[in-house]
């Protein structure tokens, strides 16, 4: 099968579960979840934050969840179904099948990011009242594209964690610390790498350079974009050496 097949092949599979569906709704959900009070309890506080803010700590506190079990899904669920079988048949190239998987679930999610972040910017900008810090309208572009980018890139990460322990559970409960955990950790023992932990440089990508990471609290020391340079680069590592594992 060619490389376009395959992507074609993966595009009626991602669509063809419920899974999807609700990993999609249930990742706007969670960020409203967090969007909602946050924006309404700006008008109690003396916080400056500002919308796209809230975006970047709903995003890393509670919308990664479903992307991380949408991606785990994707591939894992193959595998918990037997259905693998059948896929590694019709593309034996292991290199190949993985790459299809990227080139369907990476586009969804950069999608999803971006709708998700307007939402959310939608509802909350009227809730705050004119309180907090006003977000430009440049500000607002690059947290809904950002945003976009760090649910595509952390789905290919979950992607790669999935192919290489082929267990929904397993992959899920190995990304969480990966992107939250290690950033805590990081933080609590007061090391000066926490700007560069996954999940908190996908989240400085969300604010203007110069603004504290609504995550970490702390100025980063890079331009915004490069929180996505560096989110993606442990991207590039999980799914380069975990998947060769298994696809070898």
């Amino acid at each position: 099968m060619t490389t376009t097949a395959a992507i074609r092949s993966e595009w009626v599979k991602i669509w063809s579960v419920r899974s999807t569906f609700w990993g999609l709704a249930g990742a706007v959900v969670l960020m409203l979840v967090f969007v909602l009070p946050s924006a309404t309890s700006v008008t109690y506080t003396s916080t400056q934050e500002s919308a796209p803010d809230l975006v970047a700590g709903g995003s890393f506190y509670l919308a990664e969840f479903a992307v991380i079990a949408l991606a785990s899904l994707f591939i894992a669920g193959e595998y918990a179904t037997g259905s693998i079988r059948g896929t590694l048949q019709w593309v034996p190239v292991r290199s190949r099948f993985l790459a299809a998987k990227g080139a369907v679930l990476a586009p969804v999610l950069l999608v999803l990011g971006v709708v998700a972040a307007a939402v959310a910017i939608a509802v909350a900008t009227p809730l705050m009242d004119g309180f907090g810090r006003a977000a430009s309208t440049g500000e607002i572009i690059q947290a809904c594209v950002a945003n976009g980018a760090f649910f595509a890139l952390t789905g290919l990460l979950s992607l790669g964690i999935g192919t290489a322990l082929r267990s929904v559970a397993g992959s899920i409960t190995v990304a969480f610390p990966v992107m939250l955990m290690t950033a805590r950790v990081a933080g609590s023992l007061g090391l000066g790498v926490v700007n560069f932990m996954p999940g908190v440089a996908g989240a400085a990508a969300l604010v203007p350079f110069g603004q504290p990471n609504p995550v970490s609290g702390l100025v980063p020391p890079y331009p915004s974009w490069a929180g996505l340079l560096i989110l993606a680069a442990w991207t590039r590592l999980r799914t380069s050496s975990l998947p060769r594992i298994v696809l070898t």
